[in-house]
């Protein structure tokens, strides 16, 4: 009887969460949909596919990258995002093996600082962050990889201060005792180990960093760099009017990249997530 309970609740949950999964995946296909429609029957027929007179091909595409300068903005998205993983991948994984392998009040409060961070509301900080920002002349995509790493290193230490947690402390000390230097076993020793927790960390930290609209928005000057989600919005014309077949159409260009890396990259993010939390 429990038996078939189980199997009864089973088909359950996965029914219903087959339905959520769709549900969510829907909104994704219906800006694809409309992405190839011409801009009046956006409005008007959303969820029909594109047909004979409403079909337009590329010319959404071709149009939305001539009106955004497309390219220039993607290069600035990739340089910011690429960059920002980068540094808090090194940085916070480099913290993290300090904070775990260092007992000291000190490195407990930096722990228990990154983890407040989390909690920590944007809006609290937002106009604080753009009046200092303003001040050290981080208005550019150098500068605003030093901001995206302060705000991406709560989660990021708390996910590698688990799993370093969980590597044995014989390992670095035969890397020591063949004479490692502590740099030497962090790169050559630990950093290896800690592959999936980083390919997890990079797929949440570009998933947040590429689509990220407001810290750009405060930070960058938008008179010289515009990211993709800033970009976009320049299709907003006077009075309320939106170039919506173009801006279907560029919000498929900006999907496609992090979708690829995602995909790539999945059947870390499981690993690293679960091995991040199992001890903190």
């Amino acid at each position: 009887m429990g038996e078939g309970k189980k199997v009864k609740y089973g088909w359950l949950l996965t029914a219903v969460f087959t339905v959520l999964s769709v549900l969510y995946v829907c909104p994704v296909i219906i800006v694809l949909i409309n992405s190839f429609k011409r801009k009046t029957y956006i409005n008007r027929e959303p969820f029909r596919l594109p047909s004979g007179k409403t079909f337009v091909g590329i010319q959404n595409y071709v149009e939305g990258i001539a009106k955004i300068d497309f390219f220039n903005a993607f290069k600035y998205s990739l340089f910011i995002t690429v960059a920002s993983v980068a540094v808090i991948i090194l940085c916070t994984s480099m913290c993290a093996w300090y904070i775990s392998r260092v007992k000291s009040r000190t490195t407990s409060g930096m722990y228990y600082l990154c983890a407040f961070s989390m909690i920590v509301p944007f809006q609290m900080v937002m106009f604080t962050l753009s009046k200092i920002s303003d001040m050290l002349h981080l208005g550019n995509p150098l500068g605003i990889v030093i901001v995206y790493l302060g705000f991406g290193a709560g989660l990021a230490v708390f996910m590698f201060c688990g799993f370093v947690k969980a590597i044995p402390l014989e390992v670095e000390e035969a890397a020591m005792i063949d004479g490692c230097t502590p740099l030497q076993t962090f790169f050559l020793v630990v950093l290896p180990i800690l592959k999936p927790t980083c390919i997890s960390v990079a797929i949440l930290q570009a998933m947040w960093i590429w689509n990220d609209y407001l810290l750009p928005t405060l930070v960058l000057d938008l008179r010289k760099y515009k990211t993709i989600p800033i970009a976009v919005q320049y299709l907003k014309g006077g009075y309320g009017s939106v170039d919506m077949g173009a801006m279907m159409a560029m919000l498929v260009l900006a999907i496609i990249p992090i979708i690829i890396f995602y995909i790539a990259c999945q059947k870390y993010i499981i690993d690293g997530v679960v091995a991040g939390a199992v001890k903190g």
